[in-house]
């Protein structure tokens, strides 16, 4: 039997894709992410798009987790390996917990069920940050819709309770 975790307000997520080639009409994995998060009745509270820069990604998911209304950041593309693949770098510094076993299972489910041993080259990862979730993926479809209905969605209620529920005694 599952645990059920209650939040008192529905939960809102920021996307942000990484690109020097998508605008807003041509990303297909951050459209993805806001809706497969919209059918699940979480609420978009930001949607980006920054250039393959480090600075310009730390900056920008720094300032999306400043939003008092937002309970993670959902970032897509630049995990690959390629010289001018940054996320990871510019993202793992601002986590205050690594949630390692995210992009265990991310990996093991998309060489299993997905892409086989090209899974090796995955950088996908998660942790927190100042009481929010912080998701890195790649920036394929597949791999979003992966990340999201395997792991994200299943769970985000539970993480967003974990991180809050401090907060939720006091009041």
């Amino acid at each position: 039997m599952s645990e059920v975790f209650h939040l008192e307000q529905r939960i809102s997520i920021a996307v942000l894709t990484v690109s020097d080639t998508r605008d807003q009409r041509t990303d297909e994995s951050g459209q993805l992410i806001r809706k497969l998060a919209q059918e699940k009745d979480l609420e978009i509270a930001a949607y980006e798009i920054v250039k393959d820069d480090a600075e310009e990604i730390r900056k920008t998911v720094f300032r999306l987790l400043e939003h008092e209304s937002v309970d993670a950041v959902i970032t897509t593309g630049g995990t690959g390996i390629a010289k001018m693949d940054v996320t990871i770098e510019a993202v793992t510094p601002l986590f205050d917990k690594e949630l390692p076993g995210f992009g265990e299972l991310f990996r093991f489910l998309s060489y299993t069920e997905d892409i086989g041993s090209k899974a090796l080259l995955s950088r996908a990862a998660a942790g927190t940050s100042a009481h929010k979730a912080l998701f890195v993926l790649p920036g394929s479809r597949g791999a979003v819709r992966l990340a999201m209905e395997k792991l994200i969605l299943p769970e985000i209620q539970h993480i967003i309770f974990e991180l809050t529920k401090h907060l939720q005694a006091r009041e």
